[in-house]
């Protein structure tokens, strides 16, 4: 008796929560599941969205030259002939086609992860200008 008593409250509150939930309009949902707060990280600056293509020289500032400046796990070095020089023989577009898609421990897109195809195209131009 006591197991029937518990099954009919189960499924009465079951029921009744049901029914709450499909009187709830989307807007309603949505109210509900909104996030209470920001973090807020002191000194951290505001993501700034992009108003079209960086330059070269930005993306080799912010993504490649903490491994093109001084050639971590064999990255070819900032403007240096003896090492772009093997790489270019294969053409420029392979060696574009390689940052895109990641070559030995160079990942995809290199560390730009929010890098545009010609903006890696830049960069590369950047690190081979003048040689």
């Amino acid at each position: 008796m006591k197991f029937k008593s518990f099954l009919y409250t189960c499924v009465g509150v079951f029921s009744v929560l049901a029914v709450q939930a499909q009187e709830m309009s989307e807007a309603d949902i949505k109210s509900r599941i909104q996030p209470i707060g920001k973090v807020h990280v002191a000194g951290a600056k505001a993501e700034v969205t992009s108003s079209g293509p960086r330059a070269g020289s930005d993306v080799y500032a912010e993504a490649c030259v903490a491994c093109h400046s001084v050639g971590v796990l064999n990255a070819p070095k900032f403007q240096n002939a003896a090492d772009w020089s093997p790489r270019m023989e294969k053409g420029f577009d392979t060696v574009w086609k390689n940052a895109i898609n990641g070559i030995g421990a160079m990942p995809p897109m290199g560390t730009c992860g929010d890098c545009s195809n010609d903006e890696i195209k830049a960069a590369i131009e950047h690190m081979i200008e003048g040689i």
